[in-house]
């Protein structure tokens, strides 16, 4: 199996990452290849045996031109610096040049210690796995700028956590695992040489149009900074919850990265918090765009001895850019919701209308996703859907009234604006439910639920009558809802 490895980042920044092989797995069964993310990147799997993709896609086989690694970074987790996190349980294998120019990393998860382990053991077990491969391939059918998954593979071993679990190593493919925490852990380490090293290559992977700016360090912060706007403005309109936005979790693409103890609501509550681990709502999903503020700049702070080396001035550019993040995201988040209102252009009372809708779904305690749809019918002349959401027929009626008028100004008509809103507001999501019920019966060895939900948030659009049970809310007896990170 050729993959064609063109590693770019093993033979630019030696010093950058610690060499490291996998454990060999006992028994690795494959549960799933993505074969048309595979067709995407370029790898021919035709002919290849499941025996062979699950040997690979475990560790046990290095296909030909890896460089196996593990990538070094800090971060602040929870608000406090760890100097040395690193890949305690990925190896990159390295990375592959898409048909169409892309280059994306390889990256096995779980598949054994690192030299950055930390005494851990290095590896996964099934159901975190799954709900990687699972939420990540919903999040890049709705639009939303992602990590991939390409396999997931059983390795006939067990892992000990709380309990027990079977083991699985999963497959991850991202532009490129540079995160605001590599920055972090040269800057405190290495100082300016190495944080100038990485940005260049950084420009250079990423985005070279930017090697031509006046201060290509400066440049490269502030198209950070428009990426991880648009990406949380992204998540807030799906109600997603990423649930551990540490920095060594911020990926400088713009990419949703580790999928660890995320969900999405149900019902709408501004402070929602699934993580075992966040007693303090650190990361809730209202709280995410201050955090999004919070970690910008820490990677503006990591910055600036590159930015200083070009140009000493340029640190107070650098200041300014970070302190305009939150009219930034504003900017961003309001794009988002005006797409999910069917409304076309900034106008007069967009912005109360859209601030005022958030109180209103709290208070009448309205499922996030559902509600959007309804909106859409709305406009189709049918308020059933809407009725059956409310707890009384007039319950939202002014705020409703105050969105009728601003479509009325709309250039299009009712039924347009409602086909471009159903564009936008998926009807499936990973329920938490659902999940969960199939990641039990996946740990029990029963696939059928866990693929019967990857084909329906494959495709999260378009209602389906077959379909119908996957867009409801949980129900009653179902919660409270914890999630856990799964290391």
């Amino acid at each position: 199996m050729d993959f064609a490895f063109d590693n770019s980042f093993h033979d630019a920044m030696p010093g950058f990452y610690a060499p490291a092989e996998a454990a060999k797995p006992s028994a690795p069964t494959l549960l799933i290849f993505n074969h048309a993310l595979a067709e995407r990147l370029g790898i021919d799997a035709a002919g290849v045996s499941d025996a062979q993709l699950a040997r690979i896609f475990s560790g046990e086989e290095m296909p030909g031109g890896a460089n196996p690694l593990a990538l070094a970074y800090a971060g602040h987790q929870f608000g406090h610096f760890s100097p040395q996190l690193g890949d305690g349980r990925a190896l990159l294998l390295g990375e592959i040049v898409a048909p169409d120019g892309a280059r994306f990393d390889v990256q096995l998860k779980g598949s054994g210690p690192t030299p950055f382990s930390r005494n851990g053991d290095g590896k996964a077990a099934i159901g975190p796995v799954l709900r990687e491969f699972l939420v990540s391939e919903a999040m890049a059918a709705m639009g939303i700028a992602t990590t991939r998954a390409l396999a997931a593979v059983a390795t006939g071993d067990r892992v000990q956590r709380e309990q027990a679990h079977p083991g699985a190593v999963l497959t991850r493919i991202a532009s490129s695992h540079i995160r605001v925490g590599t920055f972090q852990f040269f800057a405190a380490h290495f100082g300016t040489d190495h944080v100038v090293q990485l940005s260049d290559y950084a420009v250079r992977r990423h985005f070279p149009e930017l090697a031509e700016a006046a201060n290509p360090h400066l440049a490269l912060l502030d198209r950070v900074i428009g990426l991880q706007c648009d990406l949380v403005a992204s998540w807030l309109g799906v109600g997603f919850i990423h649930g551990v936005m540490n920095t060594d979790n911020v990926a400088i693409s713009g990419e949703t990265i580790d999928y660890g103890p995320c969900a999405f609501m149900d019902r709408f509550a501004v402070n929602t918090v699934f993580s075992s681990i966040d007693a303090n709502g650190r990361y809730s999903y209202g709280r995410q765009p201050q955090i999004l503020h919070w970690n910008m700049a820490r990677f503006a702070e990591a910055l600036l001895p590159a930015i200083h080396a070009v140009e000493p001035g340029d640190v107070e550019e650098a200041k300014a850019l970070a302190n305009a993040i939150p009219e930034r995201f504003r900017a961003a988040w309001f794009a988002r919701m005006r797409a999910k209102l069917g409304l076309t252009q900034p106008g007069e009372g967009d912005a109360e209308l859209i601030d005022g809708l958030f109180d209103q779904l709290e208070t009448h305690q309205v499922d996030f996703t559902l509600f959007f749809r309804a909106l859409a019918m709305l406009l189709r002349g049918e308020g059933d859907m809407m009725q059956a959401l409310l707890p009384a027929p007039d319950a939202m009626a002014p705020w409703i009234a105050e969105w009728w008028a601003l479509i009325e100004r709309e250039p299009a008509g009712p039924l347009e604006c409602a086909d471009a809103m159903d564009r936008v507001n998926p009807l499936y999501i990973p329920r938490n439910h659902l999940v969960e019920a199939a990641l039990a019966d996946a740990e029990a060895g029963d696939m059928a639920a866990w693929l019967e939900l990857l084909d329906v948030v494959r495709q999260p659009f378009v209602p389906r009558g077959e379909w119908e049970a996957f867009a409801h809310p949980a129900p009653k007896g179902f919660g409270p809802y914890t999630t856990f990170c799964g290391t």
